[in-house]
């Protein structure tokens, strides 16, 4: 039809490789390993907040049910909550 687009002009082009399938998650756990020892760092003081189980609920059990374009944003809300645990117990 000549009111029909080609795939080659209509179909957007990324701006950077995103990998296959393998490197994508392998960089994602890769990710996940460096939080989960990053929580695991903070000692006894952080283990006592609620915030600590729940960063691990992140970690965990959230990030494994989640799929694979899903758990970067699972891995963002742990990072986030990894910090601001590890700056209250800076200040306790």
């Amino acid at each position: 039809m000549p009111s029909r687009k080609s795939p080659s002009t209509g179909a957007k082009t990324p701006s950077a490789p995103r990998g296959d399938f393998r490197q994508r998650y392998d960089d994602i756990e890769k990710r996940r390993a460096e939080l989960v020892t990053r929580l695991r760092a903070l000692g006894s003081d952080a283990q006592a907040h609620p915030g600590y189980k729940r960063a691990l609920k992140l970690l965990n059990e959230t990030f494994r049910k989640e799929k694979l374009t899903q758990r970067l944003p699972v891995l963002q809300a742990a990072a986030w909550l990894i910090g601001l645990l590890e700056r209250l117990t800076i200040t306790l």
